[in-house]
Parts: structure tokens; C-alpha cells; sequence
């Protein structure tokens, strides 16, 4: 018994698999009563995708309440009557492009872009974006105090409210910059924290987003005025009087030990539930269950895909970050073989590594996984930045995972109705295996499914057994978990050739031919 390379399919076969699965895809629309053919699909979106997407409950849950413009009543004179504003976050972006020969103009301008979609995602009107050149971060105000006070001019008048910075502040340079522009300063960080809390429903995805809130927090405790410094040691704050103080804390040490407690906690809590998603992940895995993790850029389309190759009913929206926790379902594939699809949580530039650290557990998925399936914006002005953006975050998590073997990587190219003919063929070339997807039109969906068929975990050792008519267990087994090459009927028992895995190799040892 020798162990063999898997032979590759043959065009016609692959074929064959093909249809089968776009079959397949097409029952998935049928059994819910939607008819999109032809210019039906123009009108996806609306109620198309909403369909073919599932009920979409979360969808609704989220737009239960809604904040809409143009509503306000608030006077311009504001000593008649209580300030109030009932209106969205107006803010003004502001850029660096460190223009150091690693970026180009059109890096910096796609990256401002993409801060103003996470704006927007997180509820806020866009204004005014500035970019400045400058050879690095003004170390004082990150913009430099020239520019920061034509940032304030900006400001006014435009009558933002705050200042978003596409990049992560220091403590130091953000108070100094909200000195000057006299408005609220945040960075680049602080945005995709604030949609992580607003998105984040499991239990395990609020304690990870509250995790990397505070650990963002901890170092950038600031008071106003002496409120961080005053003191009320021993019993004196009770009332005690002369003689009753001790050295007491402060105030912002008071707050960074409460911090720190906090972080303890939940880092014990995540600890808690990884060891059950751990267990979970180990079933399958005993099972011989093969896993396929879905990872790729914020909003590249993995839930679509998710949605298109199991009908998941996953929420589906344009926005960046519109899902965060991480969703299992089971499919199987053309020939019977049972496999599981999870979709990870989306990744972007300059991901905070207080969410890489607070979102390992999660992310941990993709590196047990035994098939990467990656999912590229095909109509993203830059797709190549998008994959090695992905890969940089997934590096970092493989990294603890030291002596895991290489996991084989599908790139699936979507929004192909969108893209450019030019963009596909350079990704074709740029990557080994590619699949040009549309998970709007279902173009592309069987050439899919059957390249991760064709990657899923095979067996591959050859045996060839005689087993006796009183072990139909093993008969059974080996349709199961093997790939049967032969079968025939004898009077001693059934001759079967087979590849099979080591845990049933080890079974069959004793009836090889």
C-alpha cells in the first residue's frame, strides 16, 4: 500500500462538475419562489437581493431607527431656548501622504476615499477632504502647525463638527491638533473601533470590540484642567476630617486601574469562548469535516458569495464592515463530500492591532481552515493593495500558528459585471488559481464550487483490500471517508480499491490483498 498524487480531473469531467453545481445554485433561487432572469437582475438591490439573500432580519433590525437630514428645529438663537442638534456627524477628512517613493498620489487618494466610506458607514456626512505632502507626520501636530491652521479655516467654514485623520494620532499630536482646529479630532483607528461597536452583536464580538476599545483608550487618558490629578485619600472623602488623609490616587490612575481590570476580564471571557469555539472547530475536525474560510477585504462580497453558494441568509449591505460575526454553514459538494463555509470578518488597510489581537479567536478560523477561499473586489480601483492588505493581516496570524502547513489559497475575483476586462486578466496572471465570480448575476458560481472541490483534503493512500462480508462497517467507511476506485463481489468477501486516509488505513491494515 503506497501513497499516490491525486490526478487531476479532465476538462469534460470538470465540466460535468461545473453544470452540476450551477444546478444546484439555480435550486438554492428556486426554492424561494424568486424568478431572476433576464432584466430581473437589473433591479437588484431592491427586492432582488433582498430575496435571493434570505429575510434579511438584520437588515431590518438595523434601519429600525433611523436618523434623517433636513428635520431639525433648533433656532439660530440659541439664548431662547435649550442648544439642541438633531442632525448627522458632520465631519472634514485630512490626509498625509508621506510621499516617500513607497506611495503614489493615487494611493493617498484611494485611501482618503475609503476613509470617507467608513465615515459614512459610521453615520457621519462628509464635508471636505485635504491632503497634504509632506515627507513624514509632523511629530508635534501631524499635520504641521501651518496646515493645521488651514485646517481650522476649513472647518469653520464648513461648519463641521470634527476632524476624522486618515491615520493613527499619538495622544500627544491629537490634543495638540483639536488646540488648533477647536473642534473633535480622531483618527483613522478610532472610526473603525466606533463601527466595530456599532455593528458587533454576539456576545464574543462585543467583549472583542470592547477589548480593543480600551486597549486604544488606555494610553490616551487625558484630563481637563486638574480633574485628573485631584485626590481624596484615605477617609477624608468621607468626611473624617484632620488627620484621616492618606496618599490616595489620582484620578486618571484611578481610571487606568479600573481599565486594566476590565482588560483582565474580558481577556479571561475570550479566552472562555474560544475554547468552546475550539471544541466546536475540533467536532468537525474529528468528523473529518473539511473547512473552507472566506476571507478578503471589507465589502469585497464574501457574504453575497456565502450567501450564493449556501443560501445563508448573512446580511448583506454596501457599506464596509456591515458584518463582523464570523458565520458556519454546512454545503456538500457534487459528489456527496460534506464541507463547511465560514465567513470571516473583513479586513482594511492599516487594520488596528488592537482588532487583530482582540479578533485572533476569530481570525484563527481562517488558519485552521483547510482551503482559503480569498474574495476580491474585482471593480476596486486598486484589488492588488485590497489581497496584499488581506495577506498582511493574515500573516500576522499565522505567525502564532507555527509549524501549520501551508493553507492552498482560491482567489475569487467578484463584482465581475463591474469590473474592467483589463483589471480580470492582469488578476489572472498576477495569481495561481483564480475564479472570476459575480455574486449578483451567479456568473462564474460552478467554476467556483468546483475549484474547491478540487482543493478541499483528499485521501491519498492507495490500498487494495479484500474485506469479509461480516465487516460491512468498513464497506460503509470507505464510501464514506474514501475514495472507492473499485468494487467487486467475491466469494471470500469484497475486493475494494480505494485511496484512503491514515485513520482508516490503519483499520484496513489487516485485510490488504
Amino acid at each position: 500500500m503506497t501513497a499516490t498524487p491525486q490526478e487531476n480531473p479532465t476538462t469534460a469531467e470538470r465540466a460535468r462538475r461545473a453544470s452540476v453545481l450551477e444546478r444546484r445554485a439555480e435550486a438554492l433561487v428556486d426554492d424561494r419562489d424568486i424568478e431572476l432572469r433576464g432584466d430581473d437582475w437589473g433591479s437588484w438591490g431592491e427586492d432582488g437581493d433582498e430575496g435571493y439573500d434570505g429575510d434579511q432580519l438584520d437588515r431590518e433590525e438595523r434601519a429600525a431607527l433611523r436618523r434623517v437630514q433636513g428635520l431639525s428645529t433648533e433656532l439660530e438663537d440659541v439664548t431662547e431656548v435649550e442648544y439642541r442638534q438633531l442632525r448627522l456627524e458632520r465631519v472634514v477628512l485630512a490626509s498625509v501622504w508621506e510621499d516617500n517613493g513607497r506611495t503614489t498620489a493615487e494611493d493617498a487618494e484611494n485611501s482618503l476615499r475609503e476613509l470617507a466610506a467608513l465615515a459614512e458607514t459610521a453615520g457621519s456626512t462628509v464635508l471636505e477632504g485635504v491632503m497634504q505632502r509632506r515627507l513624514k507626520p509632523d511629530p508635534a501636530t501631524w499635520l504641521g502647525s501651518g496646515k493645521a491652521k488651514e485646517l481650522r479655516d476649513i472647518v469653520a467654514a464648513e461648519g463641521a463638527d470634527t476632524v476624522v485623520c486618515d491615520g493613527e494620532l499619538g495622544p500627544s499630536q491629537r490634543r495638540a491638533l483639536e488646540d488648533i482646529v477647536k473642534v473633535k479630532v480622531i483618527d483613522r483607528t478610532a472610526l473603525i473601533l466606533d463601527i466595530f461597536a456599532q455593528h458587533a452583536k454576539s456576545r464574543e464580538g462585543r467583549a472583542q470590540v470592547e477589548l480593543a476599545q480600551l486597549q486604544y483608550l488606555l494610553p490616551r487618558l487625558r484630563g481637563w484642567g486638574e480633574s485628573m490629578s485631584r485626590q481624596a485619600g484615605g477617609r477624608v472623602a468621607g468626611g473624617e476630617g484632620i488627620g484621616s488623609r492618606g496618599p490616595g490616587e489620582t484620578k486618571i490612575e484611578l481610571d487606568r486601574r479600573r481599565i486594566n481590570t476590565r482588560i483582565a476580564k474580558l481577556r479571561r471571557d475570550i479566552k472562555a469562548m474560544k475554547t468552546v469555539r475550539d471544541t466546536k472547530r475540533s467536532s468537525r475536525k474529528d468528523n473529518k469535516v473539511p473547512s473552507v474560510a472566506i476571507v478578503g477585504y471589507t465589502n469585497a462580497g464574501k457574504s453575497s458569495i456565502l450567501n450564493r453558494l449556501t443560501g445563508a441568509g448573512v446580511l448583506v449591505q454596501n457599506q464596509l464592515f456591515a458584518t463582523l460575526d464570523p458565520t458556519v454553514r454546512r454545503t456538500e459538494s457534487a459528489e456527496g463530500r460534506v464541507y463547511t463555509l465560514t465567513d470571516t470578518v473583513g479586513f482594511v488597510r492599516s487594520l488596528p492591532h488592537q482588532l487583530v489581537e482582540a479578533f485572533r479567536s476569530t481570525l484563527e478560523e481562517a488558519a485552521d481552515a483547510d482551503v482559503l477561499l480569498h474574495v476580491v473586489d474585482g471593480s476596486h480601483p486598486d484589488p492588488e493593495g485590497q489581497v496584499d492588505a488581506v495577506h498582511q493581516v493574515l500573516s500576522e496570524v499565522f505567525e502564532k500558528r507555527a509549524g501549520a502547513p501551508a493553507v492552498p489559497e482560491i482567489v475569487a475575483v467578484n463584482k465581475a459585471d463591474l469590473a474592467d476586462e483589463e483589471v480580470l486578466d492582469r488578476l489572472r496572471r498576477a495569481y495561481p488559481r483564480v475564479v472570476v465570480v459575480s455574486a449578483r448575476t451567479g456568473e462564474g458560481i460552478g467554476d467556483l464550487l468546483v475549484a474547491i472541490e478540487d482543493a478541499l483534503p483528499r485521501p491519498q493512500i492507495l490500498v487494495d483490500v479484500l474485506v469479509p462480508y461480516s465487516r460491512g462497517d468498513l464497506v460503509a467507511r470507505l464510501h464514506e471517508e474514501g475514495d472507492v476506485l473499485s468494487e467487486e463481489h467475491t466469494g471470500d468477501g469484497t475486493r475494494m480499491s480505494a485511496k484512503v486516509d491514515e485513520d482508516l488505513h490503519g483499520h484496513l491494515g489487516g485485510y490488504a490483498v
